[in-house]
């Protein structure tokens, strides 16, 4: 199968940054040939039965031959946090002048992929090649061939970063003409080390475009790495993200995503423990309206005893939304006395969305200790009644019970500046809702 995703790779591979690295040429090859071979996923293979990509083939996306002009941020876009250092990518492509990479703090080394491969650093290789040679879809095969810039983020051993690092990805249309990039991101965080990592995607006009990234993480003994991601793509975007975790002994990896963009968003992470007492944390919340698609799909593998992790996802759907929640925990037959729990909510607003939950347990070992659950409904009458005898009317008692849901799923944030953040476009996107329907009422 070959379209406009796949067309251009046998002209753009030469021109594409460490195009003289044997090892990452045999990799673009093995990832396009994979491409090729599959084409997009479909329904018929079971981690995508419930959303559908199709729609990328009936649109045609251009080639990123020159940098695109923006001269500075859209003003409230991304998150806002004091004294983040912010990294940005304007499709796919650092742009160095709208970053702060002269002022990073101590034990922060960060560089753009592109630079990276230019430099030849030799640690590349052993980053990039093993995660990809696990062919996680035929996305990330496409995302092998095409990787052109990204972040690289290393966190010095023994570092504790007060400072976040925000990786700002902008998507925009060129001219008019619909574009498609594919980051690669890398992050290590060294033994005993802290820092948080920060990612806002947001978008520049209303045209269409793909952002289909994938990030390898490394969070090494004894380290804490706390992920919180925005993802408020333009409305016609297409976004789809593959994040891959690995957790050694008494690590810690504390994830949280907040949909709120994208015509099609899809956000996948597979976190594997390796180590002894590690803890994982996948917990996020969507907010989906119109004919919005938001997929949240989760792998957690533990290898390791004693070792823990924790999934809670909430979400409301209005118009004709659609969500999916895949939410799978194995426990291998080594990783004894794991605690594993899992939970997934929604809320329906309207008669016509829809929410496909598929929590799953794969346990082999015998000493565990494990739960999953799922619920779907619309809000609570009684709850509803209780606000209404105390004068409040019903559109804004329906506003405070969709906040008071939704922001449980935001405590699970540890740090309160990012829990504030990611409050604050929760309840932004309430009052947008409370506002569409009084017009529409009007």
């Amino acid at each position: 199968m070959d379209f406009s995703l796949a067309g251009p790779f046998d002209e753009a591979a030469p021109r594409l940054p460490g195009a003289d690295l044997a090892w990452l040429d045999a990799l673009r090859s093995q990832g396009i040939e994979a491409f090729r071979a599959n084409g997009l996923p479909n329904r018929k293979v079971e981690a995508w039965r419930y959303t559908s990509v199709s729609a990328l083939e009936k649109q045609s996306f251009a080639p990123l031959a020159e940098p695109v002009p923006l001269d500075a941020l859209p003003e409230g876009a991304a998150l806002a946090i004091d004294g983040a250092r912010r990294i940005v990518f304007v499709n796919g492509r650092l742009r160095a002048d709208l970053s702060d990479l002269g002022d990073l703090p101590e034990g922060v080394e960060a560089s753009s992929l592109a630079e990276a491969l230019g430099g030849k650093d030799g640690d590349l290789e052993e980053l990039i090649a093993p995660a990809s040679k696990e062919r996680d879809g035929a996305l990330a095969a496409l995302n092998d061939a095409f990787m052109e810039d990204g972040l690289v983020l290393r966190i010095a051993a023994g570092a504790s970063v007060d400072a976040p690092i925000h990786l700002i990805s902008v998507g925009m249309p060129v001219e008019g003409q619909a574009v498609a990039f594919h980051p690669r991101n890398l992050v290590v965080a060294a033994k005993g080390s802290r820092a948080t990592l920060i990612e806002s995607h947001i978008g520049v006009g209303e045209g269409s475009y793909f952002s289909n990234s994938v990030t390898d993480i490394r969070v090494e003994k004894g380290a804490t790495l706390t992920h919180a991601k925005l993802q408020d793509e333009g409305p016609k975007a297409f976004h789809v993200a593959l994040g891959r975790v690995r957790i050694g002994d008494e690590a810690v990896y504390d994830n949280f995503v907040l949909h709120r963009g994208a015509e099609l968003a899809r956000n996948e992470v597979h976190a594997r423990i390796d180590g002894t007492g590690a803890e994982c944390r996948l917990n996020g919340a969507y907010l989906g309206a119109n004919r919005q698609h938001i997929d949240n799909t989760t792998v957690i593998e533990h290898k390791a005893p004693g070792s823990r992790s924790s999934e809670v996802f909430k979400g409301a759907l209005d118009g004709r939304a659609r969500g999916v929640f895949q939410g799978r925990i194995v426990v291998h037959r080594d990783a004894q006395q794991t605690d594993g729990h899992q939970l997934n909510k929604t809320l329906l607003l309207d008669r016509n969305a829809e929410m496909d939950a598929k929590p799953e347990l794969v346990i082999y070992a015998d000493d565990v200790k494990c739960s999953h659950g799922a619920t779907i409904g619309e809000l609570d009458e009684t709850a509803l009644f209780y606000l209404r005898t105390r004068g409040i009317d019903e559109a804004a008692a329906r506003d405070i019970l969709v906040s008071a849901f939704l922001n449980e799923a935001v405590e699970e944030l540890r740090d309160p500046a990012l829990a504030d953040a990611f409050r604050a476009r929760i309840e932004g996107w309430v009052d947008a809702r409370h506002k569409s329907e009084g017009e529409r009422a009007g």
